[in-house]
Parts: C-alpha cells; sequence; structure tokens
C-alpha cells in the first residue's frame, strides 16, 4: 500500500516536473522570438535609399529616448529619416501584425474553428465599402481626404460587427451562426463595393484598389499612438480569458458551462474587442490578410494551444512576419514599394497551404 502510494506520488511529481520544463521551455522560446524581433526593428530601419547602419539606429533611439546626446549635422539628418520616416512605418507594421495575429486567435478560440480570421465576418469589405463611400462619392466624416477613408472605414468595419453579432445574437450566439452570419455579411458589403467600383471613376477607381491592397506607406506617429492605445487596452483583457479560451476551444460549449462559462457572453466581449482592434489597424492600413489566419497556426506549433502563451507569442510572430514582408516590399523591387498586403499573400498562401497538407486531419 505504501509502495503504491510513493509510486503514485513520483509519478505525479514526474508529470509535473515535465509540466514546469514545458513552460519554460515554451518562456525562453517567447524571449528569444521577442529579441529576434527587436533585432528585425533595428535592421528594417536601416533598409532604405540613406544607408544608416544598426549602430546609428540605436544611438539615435537613445538619444531621443533619454536626450543625452549631440549631434552634429549629419547625423540630425540621419535623426530626421529614423524618427519621422522609417520608425513610424516600422513600428506601425509591428502594431498591425501583433494585433491581426492576436485577432486571429481570438477568433478561432471562440468559433471553436482554425480556419477562421477577423475577417471572416465581413470587417474587411465593410472597411472597403466605407472607404470607396469616402473616395468615391464624398459620403462621411471628411469625405475626400484620407482622414475620411479612415474614420469610414473603421466606422462601416464596427457597424458589420454589429450587425453580424445583433443577428448571431437573435439565435443564440453560437460559432456557427457567427460563422454563418459573417460570410453572409461579407458577401453583402463585397456586393457593395462592387458596385461602387463599377460606377466609379478611373482615378476614383485607382484611389479604392491602392486602398484595399494593404499598406503601412506614410504611416505617421499619430497613427502608431492610437493604434498603441487600442493594444494596450485590449490585450490584457483578451489575456485575461486565457483560461476560458483554452476550455472552450478543448472542451465545447457545454463542457465549458459545467465550469460555470457562458461561452455566449465570452463571445460577445472578445468578439466585439476583437473587431475593435481589426477596425482600428486596417482603417489605417487597409486589408492587410492571412496574418490573422497563418500568425496563429504557425505560433501554434511553436508553444502549443495554451492561449497563455499561444497569445503572448502569435503577437510577436505576427508582428515579425508583417515586418519582414513590408522590408522585403520596400527592397525587391526598389525603388518601387509594393504594398505589404500584396507580399503577406504571396507568404501566407504556401504557409497555409503547407500548413492544411501537413496537419489536415486536425482540419477536416
Amino acid at each position: 500500500m505504501n509502495n503504491s502510494k510513493m509510486n503514485q506520488d513520483y509519478s505525479m511529481e514526474n508529470i509535473k516536473n515535465e509540466y514546469d520544463k514545458k513552460i519554460y521551455i515554451k518562456c525562453f522560446f517567447i524571449f528569444v522570438s521577442l529579441l529576434v524581433l527587436v533585432f528585425c526593428i533595428l535592421f528594417s530601419v536601416t533598409i532604405g535609399s540613406a544607408d544608416i547602419s544598426i549602430g546609428e539606429v540605436k544611438d539615435v533611439i537613445l538619444s531621443t529616448i533619454f536626450r543625452n546626446l549631440k549631434f552634429n549635422d549629419q547625423n540630425s539628418l540621419q535623426k530626421k529619416i529614423i524618427i519621422l520616416l522609417r520608425m513610424p512605418r516600422v513600428i506601425l507594421a509591428v502594431l498591425a501584425g501583433a494585433g491581426l495575429s492576436v485577432s486571429g486567435v481570438i477568433m478561432q478560440a471562440i468559433t471553436q474553428n482554425p480556419l477562421v480570421s477577423p475577417f471572416t465576418i465581413g470587417i474587411s469589405s465593410a472597411a472597403v465599402f466605407g472607404a470607396s463611400l469616402s473616395i468615391v462619392l464624398g459620403i462621411g466624416f471628411y469625405a475626400g481626404t484620407m482622414g475620411g477613408v479612415v474614420l469610414n472605414a473603421f466606422i462601416f468595419s464596427l457597424l458589420c460587427a454589429l450587425l453580424v453579432y445583433g443577428i448571431s445574437n437573435k439565435v443564440g450566439m453560437t460559432p456557427e451562426s457567427l460563422i454563418l452570419t459573417g460570410i453572409s455579411i461579407n458577401y453583402l458589403f463585397s456586393a457593395l463595393s462592387a458596385t461602387m467600383q463599377f460606377f466609379s471613376k478611373e482615378h476614383q477607381l485607382a484611389a479604392v484598389v491602392q486602398w484595399t491592397f494593404g499598406s503601412v506607406n506614410g504611416a505617421t506617429w499619430t497613427q502608431v499612438a492610437l493604434v498603441s492605445v487600442v493594444l494596450a487596452v485590449s490585450f490584457p483583457i483578451l489575456y485575461y480569458y486565457s483560461w476560458i479560451f483554452n476550455a472552450m476551444s478543448s472542451s465545447g460549449d457545454e463542457v465549458a458551462k459545467g465550469f460555470g462559462i457562458k461561452p455566449s457572453k465570452v463571445r460577445a466581449i472578445t468578439g466585439i474587442i476583437t473587431v475593435f482592434v481589426t477596425s482600428a489597424i486596417i482603417s489605417f492600413t487597409g486589408v492587410i490578410g492571412f496574418i490573422g489566419l497563418v500568425g496563429p497556426h504557425i505560433a501554434r506549433l511553436a508553444v502549443g494551444s495554451d492561449h497563455r502563451f499561444l497569445i503572448p507569442y502569435s503577437a510577436i510572430f505576427g508582428a515579425i512576419l508583417l515586418l519582414i514582408s513590408d522590408t522585403i516590399g520596400r527592397t525587391i523591387l526598389s525603388p518601387v514599394i509594393i504594398p505589404v498586403g500584396i507580399v503577406i499573400s504571396f507568404l501566407g498562401v504556401p504557409l497555409f497551404i503547407n500548413l492544411i497538407l501537413t496537419r489536415r486531419k486536425e482540419y477536416f
């Protein structure tokens, strides 16, 4: 009897040690990936027509933060290039990649479907329609200006989400209702956008199409600040639900209800937050696909499905992937700049197809 108890205690201790070891490995992996992201940021800032080294980038950033380094005229020019032109673009790419990737994780958790992305419920097509209204018909606040395009895209993406959640709530806020309603609303706004483009003039059509490519060109510190605030408020709330996402994803709604979880309430709260994050990002960048789909899947391969680790790592990986894509778009055909939305599609399609082929049993 004592031997049996000792064996059981020893077995439990081994399991605990193995579990702790896996946690340490995941934390270490996240830490290393964070260092890689920092290096990618510094390296990306050096890319451009002006030849600037990583050391110079580091000095300029430190001098801006601590204001303890002196600059001569040449360094002053470098400082303007780095701080006013390159850094906003790089930081916005990092924030957009992180936000869209985390949004993908949350949408897949609340719909219990690994093939869902933030754009499944029609946010992107609604944003395109809102932008088209401002560009083609001059309808909306500050119509005809870049600010009007951004505001219209943001408003219509939120209206789309409210419509999807309103209809889904009528039938019970289930994963199936969210996905099916989202797909139908997506087709509706796609048809409306296509109609707008059909009747638009040539220069208006060009402007709409350019916006739909998805790009971080012309990023400003104001845009960076607004997106940063949205992420700073949203991410802690989403992370708070990590254990609940684990329960919903692994056990389903019925078992989750047995733990006192209200799945429909969780879907409503976290879904709306996710929509807000996605809308805030794409209103500035245009439509950037595949990050919210590929990012979470690659992150799962690295750290598993535990949302305590999946959420932060997907943010880091999404940031790295979008930043690398933007850097490639700026350099591969320089001085022509390829919008990051196009580059990420070229990178995302083969990654996603390979993911489906290698892990098809989990998806079908």
